[in-house]
């Protein structure tokens, strides 16, 4: 008996120790932890360029909105834990660009020249008007997830939704006699996806997922107002995606 008393006492604090262990070791997250995350994926933002109104006619055209079109890219997902198993996140980003604008600057060569070697020989060619003008783009979503449990230890799945929106804007203006004032160009995105994932948390304060789209709509606004006082003109699209987005992320939890 004394003997097995013995083996009780040694063997219980050495039990009491290794799950105590265990539970530090658990990386899982938990209500109150924040992620923030490196992701690369389709690139999410919309982009446009402005009509300068020189022309007699124009057209336009929506924006494309195809995943599959576009280049992968660097972005960032940022994320809190409201319970164990529910977070919500929000990503998104800026983008602004000013290009200063040049006056024209007139050569020899007018309208009557003849528009042949002997005819220009001599004659001094016409610098068109470098447009002032400035873009801005912007992207930005919310979502949340409900995370699941599997047999692999902090290895957890997700499902959840994520809604977005995608902004850019063109503003042109070029100082020469042909230039009918400001040119401008927006578009607009609104998304809608159910997202399928998977993270696996590495260290307590580390993880990496990857995550698809099994279905999303995009919508896509576009227009263009190639001189000021003119009606804008717009068009439109609509695009559904199956198995859309791929994504892969690097993050960390606090």
């Amino acid at each position: 008996m004394k003997i097995f008393r013995l083996l009780v006492s040694a063997v219980l604090p050495m039990l009491c120790l290794s799950a105590a262990a265990q539970s530090a070791d658990e990386n899982a997250p938990a209500k109150g932890n924040f992620t923030v995350a490196a992701t690369v994926g389709y690139n999410s933002y919309s982009n446009v360029t402005a009509q300068p109104g020189t022309l007699t006619d124009y057209s336009a055209s929506a924006m494309s909105t195809n995943w599959s079109d576009k280049k992968l890219m660097v972005g960032f997902e940022a994320g809190y834990f409201v319970s164990d198993l529910w977070k919500i996140n929000l990503g998104g980003g800026l983008n602004f660009t000013h290009n200063p604008g040049y006056a024209e600057r007139p050569g020899t060569i007018d309208g009557n020249t003849p528009d042949d070697a002997d005819g220009t020989i001599g004659e001094i060619p016409n610098y068109r008007a470098i447009a002032s003008q400035y873009s801005c783009t912007y992207t930005a979503f919310v979502g949340a997830d409900r995370y699941f449990r599997t047999g692999v230890r902090n290895l957890m799945w997700y499902t959840g939704l994520r809604v977005g929106m995608a902004y850019a804007l063109n503003e042109q203006k070029a100082d020469e006699w042909t230039s009918m004032g400001k040119s401008t160009a927006e578009s607009w995105n609104l998304r809608g996806a159910v997202t399928l994932g998977v993270d696996y948390f590495v260290l307590p304060a580390l993880y990496v997922g990857a995550s698809i789209d099994p279905f999303a709509y995009t919508y896509n606004m576009t227009t263009y107002r190639p001189q000021e006082g003119l009606a804008n003109l717009s068009a439109d699209s609509s695009n559904f995606a199956v198995l859309a987005a791929p994504t892969i992320k690097v993050g960390f939890k606090f």
